[in-house]
């Protein structure tokens, strides 16, 4: 599942209720008490998008930032940086977009936010990707 290099093990997982894609990305990729989340969208376990606005959509990718998180302990309190992408973005979203990430959240994590053209598919409108930092036991 992972190997060694230095003093930091590495692991590379993909949690049960993930979408997968073998060969294109690794979910979660924990470096000692570093997590390193892949971005997120707003698919299902089956790579069906859910939803049609930003909102929506975000609310999804919260839900797969959890379980991705849960993988190696973790929930969105431990996020420390976070980047999030937005197709079309226009300030009025910014209240839709992090209200559902930040939902049951008692602190902001360092974040950025950037505006862009286009993602990877046509009708994916948010994506994002954070590191964790992953509690000792």
């Amino acid at each position: 599942m992972g190997r060694s290099g230095g003093a930091a093990m590495t692991e590379h997982l993909t949690p049960a209720g993930l979408h997968r894609s073998p060969g294109a990305f690794t979910p979660v990729v924990r470096v000692g008490d570093l997590a390193f989340l892949s971005g997120q969208v707003a698919w299902d376990e089956h790579g069906n998008l859910c939803g049609e606005d930003h909102a929506t959509q975000m609310r999804r990718i919260a839900q797969n930032l959890d379980i991705a998180l849960a993988a190696v302990g973790c929930g969105r309190e431990d996020v420390v940086k976070e980047t999030v992408y937005v197709v079309d973005y226009r300030p009025e979203l910014i209240s839709g977009l992090f209200g559902a990430l930040r939902e049951g959240v008692p602190t902001a994590p360092a974040s950025t936010m950037v505006g862009v053209a286009a993602l990877f598919a046509p009708d994916v409108l948010v994506e994002v990707d954070v590191v964790a930092k992953v509690p000792t036991p």
